[in-house]
C-alpha cells in the first residue's frame, strides 16, 4: 500500500523523478560523483511503490534523505545507514544554502556544523544500530581530516565524499560475504541434492542493501550454486515488505519454487510443507545474541524452534550491538495508527498497537551470519558476541 504521506510526495516531486528504474530493476538507489569528485548526486527508488511502479525520488539535502528514511520509502537497516551518509554528501557537496551557509563558517566550526547534521540524521529511525555505527564512524574520520594541513571545510568534504563511495562498494562485498558464509554453513549440514528449502520475513535483499543482500543474499548464493530447493516468503505485515518487495526480487531473480504466506501461515507451511532453514535480518544484535528484527520474526522463531528448523540471523558485522547486553534494552520504534489501518480496512477509529520490529531471544537462534563468518553458540549454549566482536575487529 502507499501511506498518505508517500502520496504527497508523489504530488510535489513528480516532475523532478526519473518514472523508470534504470538498468538493474533491483537497484534501491542510483549516486554518482560529479566534476572531479567535488559533487555528488542521489536518488533512491521508492520502496511504498514497489512491485508496481520503480519511480526514483532526488535526494538534495540532509532533510530530503531523512524523510525518505522516516517515511519508509526506502528501509533496511543497511540501506538506511548508506542513504543517511550519500544523503549528508550530496547536501555538502551540492546544496546551494548548504554551500552557503559552509562558505560563512571559521574552519574552527566547520566541524561541529557537520555534527549536528548527522545528529539529525540519527533521529530518522531508532533502532537499527547501523546508522548510529555509520555516523559514529564519520564523525571520528571527519574529525581525523579537519586536522590535516590544508582548507579544514575541503578536507572536510572531500573526506565524506570518498567515504561515501566507500560505503557503496563495501556493503556490497560484506553481503556476498554474508552470503557465501551462510550457503557454506547450510550445506555442510542439507545434503538434499537439490539443495536447501528457505523461509524468510520481511525484505533482506538487494532493496534493503547496496546490492546482493543479507539474509536474501544467502538464499541467492545457494541458487547460484544450483542448491536453492525452495524460497518461502511471509508477506510480513503490515507494510507488507515481504509481498511486495520480497516477493518481487524473487520473481525478478526467478528463484526456484517460490511461494507467498500470510504470516499467519507459518506454522502450516512448515508442518505440511516442510523447510530446512529460516534466514532472516536484524537491525540488531544485542551481545547475548537477543536479535531485532521486522515485526513478526519472533514469532517465526518460536514456530522454528518447536518444528525443529534451523534459524539463522543474516546481518552485518556492524549490526552486532556489544553495548546493549540484552534485548529488553533495544528501544523498539512504533509507527503511526494509520500505517496499519491503511492496509487493513479496519474502521478509522480503532485504536491499533503497530511496533515496527520485535525482538527474538538468543535462545530461538541457531546461529548468526555475518561477513567475517557464521557465529554459533558456545559450549555453554550461549552466544560469545563480544568476543566475535573483537576477534574480528583486530
Amino acid at each position: 500500500f502507499e501511506s498518505k504521506l508517500s502520496r504527497k510526495l508523489n504530488k510535489l516531486n513528480m516532475s523532478d523523478r526519473n518514472s523508470s528504474a534504470t538498468g538493474d530493476s533491483l537497484r534501491s538507489l542510483i549516486f554518482k560523483l560529479g566534476n572531479e569528485g567535488r559533487t555528488a548526486a542521489l536518488s533512491v527508488l521508492d520502496q511504498l511503490l514497489l512491485p508496481h511502479e520503480s519511480t526514483y525520488i532526488p535526494i538534495l539535502d540532509v532533510k530530503a534523505a531523512w524523510t525518505v528514511i522516516r517515511s519508509m520509502q526506502i528501509r533496511g537497516a543497511p540501506l538506511i545507514a548508506i542513504v543517511a551518509v550519500l544523503g549528508l554528501a550530496v547536501d555538502l557537496s551540492t546544496n546551494d544554502e548548504t554551500v552557503k551557509e559552509l562558505d560563512g563558517l571559521n574552519d574552527d566550526d566547520v566541524v561541529e556544523y557537520v555534527a549536528k547534521k548527522m545528529e539529525y540524521l540519527k533521529t530518522s529511525r531508532p533502532t537499527a544500530v547501523n546508522l548510529f555505527n555509520a555516523m559514529e564512524e564519520l564523525d571520528n574520520i571527519v574529525r581525523e581530516a579537519a586536522g590535516k594541513d590544508g582548507s579544514t571545510r575541503e578536507n572536510v568534504v572531500t573526506t565524506i565524499m570518498k567515504h561515501a563511495q566507500l560505503m557503496l562498494d563495501r556493503d556490497v562485498s560484506d553481503n556476498k560475504a554474508i552470503g557465501a558464509f551462510g550457503a557454506d554453513d547450510l550445506l555442510e549440514r542439507h545434503t538434499h541434492p537439490d539443495g536447501v528449502r528457505v523461509v524468510t520475513i520481511c525484505n533482506t535483499g538487494s532493496l534493503a542493501t547496496a546490492g546482493w543482500g543479507t539474509a536474501l543474499g544467502v538464499a541467492r548464493e545457494l541458487q547460484r550454486r544450483g542448491k536453492l530447493r525452495s524460497i518461502a516468503a511471509l508477506e510480513t505485515r503490515p507494510y507488507n515488505q515481504g509481498s511486495r518487495l520480497t516477493a518481487y526480487e524473487i520473481t525478478q531473480e526467478k528463484m526456484p519454487n517460490p511461494t507467498l504466506l500470510c504470516d499467519s501461515m507459518a506454522a502450516s507451511y512448515l508442518a505440511n510443507k516442510g523447510a530446512d532453514a529460516c534466514i532472516v535480518g536484524a537491525d540488531r544484535v544485542c551481545a547475548n545474541g537477543d536479535t531485532a528484527n521486522k515485526i513478526g520474526t519472533y514469532q517465526l522463531a518460536i514456530v522454528a524452534k518447536e518444528m525443529g528448523v534451523e534459524f539463522f540471523v543474516a546481518s552485518p558485522f556492524t549490526t552486532l550491538d556489544c553495548e546493549l547486553e540484552s534485548g529488553d534494552k533495544i528501544e523498539i520504534e512504533e509507527r503511526p495508527s494509520g500505517e496499519m489501518l491503511e492496509s487493513s480496512g479496519a474502521p478509522r477509529d480503532m485504536k491499533c498497537w503497530n511496533p515496527a520490529f520485535d525482538v527474538t531471544p538468543a535462545k530461538y537462534i541457531t546461529g548468526i551470519i555475518t561477513e567475517k563468518g557464521v557465529l554459533k553458540r558456545s559450549s555453554d549454549g550461549t552466544f560469545d558476541v563480544k568476543g566475535f566482536v573483537a576477534k574480528h575487529s583486530k
